[in-house]
């Protein structure tokens, strides 16, 4: 995916969670997560993605055994 695209699916993610307002927002995020992890395949490659999105947010949180 190449910087244009990028920017086009970020703006559709965007507008999409603005649609489904913010009441529903967690909820979409929460599907739309499901969805790509199943699409992906690859726990590591996932769990990686976890720690990277969590990474400067908040306290952070433990990792699972």
């Amino acid at each position: 995916m190449n910087d244009t695209d990028l920017d086009t699916v970020y703006t559709r993610l965007c507008t999409t969670m603005t649609a489904v307002g913010e009441a529903e927002a967690n909820l979409f995020l929460a599907r739309f997560a499901l969805l790509a992890m199943t699409r992906l395949g690859d726990r590591e490659a996932v769990e990686a993605l976890i720690d990277a999105a969590a990474e400067g947010i908040g306290a952070g949180c433990s990792q699972a055994p």
